[in-house]
């Protein structure tokens, strides 16, 4: 038999700071007492419901900062007996349709690489703002080529900010890198970019200040490498959402 002083349920909402406990962060939590006071001599359920919860943000799960809903239940016990506790996770993934279509439309990309005198590249993104299951397309145009390149490289790279205050953990990560060229292009070439995104899982939309604890950005980033391992870089940010027919 288990003599217990009560059982209890929650739904909880966290932020949980990797490498600062101090920072982490219950932003929702609902309780639910399933018994009362009594003993438990067999199998037992219990039923129980947490509706209209709010959940604002989607789970997710980086380097420094992890965002969870979980159900935790809680067999009470006797003072100075530690409780039992189970955790069990809830996974929580928004659509952002309607944010989407507020925004200003998507413009394309449209920059430059150059080194004075021995390389001057163009290049261009048909936009700036991608849903997860779209594709970028873009072209590359090497109007000078005086360096000797032996391939070049597209990367999408997670900027991920989590903390606050003097307390803030930066980290770059790159999630995907696609080869675009092979080999040493000529003056007046155009190489063609098509890269899926639907490829990747670890993707995620772009968050900006979640319940002020952390920010996730994504970057597309050209890499020119030349023969002597010398490389290039060229750096454009882009905002990810997902769509309700999405992942």
């Amino acid at each position: 038999p288990l003599q217990h002083p009560g059982i209890r349920v929650e739904f909880v909402g966290s932020i949980e700071m990797m490498y600062e406990s101090d920072l982490s962060h219950e932003f929702t939590s609902l309780l639910r007492e399933v018994d009362e006071p009594g003993t438990i001599t067999s199998t037992r359920t219990y039923s129980f419901a947490f509706p209209h919860v709010l959940k604002s943000y989607d789970t997710y799960s980086g380097t420094h900062v992890r965002l969870r809903y979980f159900i935790r239940v809680s067999v009470m016990r006797p003072q100075y007996t530690p409780n039992l506790v189970r955790e069990f996770d809830v996974a929580v993934q928004h659509s952002f349709n309607e944010v989407a279509a507020a925004l200003p439309p998507a413009s394309p990309i449209r920059m430059e690489v150059g080194i004075e005198d021995a390389l001057h590249i163009e290049f261009e993104y048909n936009k700036n703002r991608y849903e997860l299951g779209d594709v970028v397309i873009g072209k590359i145009y090497f109007l000078l080529v005086r360096v000797k390149i032996k391939r070049m490289e597209l990367e999408i790279r997670r900027r991920e900010s989590a903390g606050a205050g003097s307390s803030v953990y930066n980290e770059t990560d790159i999630i995907a890198k696609f080869e675009v060229m092979d080999g040493a292009p000529v003056r007046g070439e155009s190489i063609p970019i098509r890269l899926f995104l639907s490829g990747y899982p670890m993707l995620t939309p772009t968050y900006t200040a979640i319940n002020n604890r952390f920010t996730v950005k994504y970057y597309l980033n050209l890499v020119i490498i030349d023969h002597e391992d010398r490389r290039y870089y060229k750096q454009s940010e882009i905002m990810l959402w997902r769509a309700a027919s999405s992942r």
